[in-house]
């Protein structure tokens, strides 16, 4: 399943590609869905990948990092794209962002104690603002930003087990601010739009290990100050 959907994004992407040389190099371009991008409210969808990592505060300085082993994730979602001005749309991304996490944490002997994964199902929801370039031909750049709030469906927050018992937990809600760039490419039927984001999360999401008179210091989570996702998205966009 997994090799089919990339060779279907393989095939798209190379169309795009092929379409983008066309537009740029052409002395007189087809104009391809010339008032398409007119509409007040437009939709689409999209596929894509990701790659998420944490960035590790700390309250006292440590001789070692806790090291995050990144895996690459997959994206889908839907998109409404609101025309607030010729060169500046409003757009709502909401989607479906799966990703895997090691962490190993320093100081420890056994596996069983040093590794921790971090499996993460995000309901990801991004409000953005596009500024495009001017249309030349079939290609349109553009530059995008804004802020996000994530749902994370994995974050076991309810659970009462802790790193003592093998269990890592993380807060359900975080927030982030996105920036990135992408280029739609009109073809004859819709318009291809791949784009690359960076995700700097803004909120801690770390849920701090249970004190207790058997453990009153957690060596996992006592030194952590705060602990914040980022992400490189990769999505292709269908309108």
């Amino acid at each position: 399943m997994k090799k089919t959907v990339v060779l279907i994004l393989l095939v798209l992407s190379a169309q795009g590609h092929s379409q983008f040389a066309k537009s740029m190099f052409s002395k007189d371009p087809i104009i391809n869905l010339e008032n398409w991008q007119k509409q007040r409210l437009y939709f689409g969808y999209y596929l894509g990948f990701n790659s998420f990592d944490f960035k590790f505060d700390y309250k006292n300085v440590v001789q070692q990092d806790i090291q995050v082993k990144k895996t690459t994730g997959f994206n889908v979602g839907v998109v409404a794209d609101l025309r607030l001005q010729e060169y500046l749309n409003l757009r709502f991304e909401p989607g479906l962002y799966y990703t895997k996490r090691n962490l190993y944490f320093p100081n420890f002997t056994s596996e069983s104690d040093y590794l921790r994964e971090v499996n993460s199902t995000y309901i990801h929801f991004p409000l953005l603002l596009k500024f495009s370039a001017l249309r030349t031909g079939n290609i349109r750049p553009y530059l995008t930003g804004g802020l996000s709030t994530t749902l994370n469906l994995s974050s076991n927050s309810k659970s009462k087990d802790d790193n003592f018992e093998g269990k890592f937990r993380v807060k359900p809600w975080t927030t982030a601010y996105e920036i990135g760039f992408g280029i739609d490419i009109f073809s004859e039927y819709f318009i291809f739009s791949p784009s690359i984001r960076g995700m700097f999360g803004l909120s801690d999401e770390l849920i701090r290990d249970n004190k207790t008179p058997e453990n009153p210091n957690s060596p996992w989570t006592d030194n952590i100050d705060s602990m914040k996702s980022r992400a490189i998205l990769i999505n292709f966009t269908f309108h």
